[in-house]
């Protein structure tokens, strides 16, 4: 996955506030989530309020990232119409890994997600 320079500098010096370093929590959460969980993207496990899609596609295209999924997505609608707004559209289908693991193959689980990309400008 492509790191992040300023996520992986708040992470070193264990940032007290993401909002002073200029960081949206639901992207650098996404980002944290999807490392540990061994992801090629970043995947949105969690809720995405529409009111950070703008701040979180600017910081995606700053940092070249054209890629992401969203294993649940909540308004699924509203909040795909709100991404196409900002240069992201549905790219189809594919799987990720969980932040939790299957308590039946004691891995970490795949489930589905969709995948998200930068439009071509």
């Amino acid at each position: 996955m492509k790191k992040i320079e300023l996520f992986e500098r708040a992470i070193a010096e264990q940032a007290g506030s993401l909002k002073e370093w200029g960081i949206n929590a639901t992207l650098f959460w996404a980002y944290r989530n999807s490392i540990t969980a061994g992801n090629d993207r970043i995947d949105f496990g969690e809720t995405i309020w529409d009111n950070d899609i703008p701040e979180i596609t600017r910081a995606l295209k700053e940092n070249g990232i054209s890629e992401f999924t969203s294993s649940t997505f909540s308004s699924l609608i509203p909040t795909l119409a709100e991404f196409e707004k900002h240069g992201f559209r549905m790219a189809g289908l594919t799987e990720v890994k969980a932040n939790y693991t299957d308590w039946q193959t004691q891995e970490r689980a795949v489930i589905p997600a969709i995948r998200m990309e930068a439009e071509e400008a």
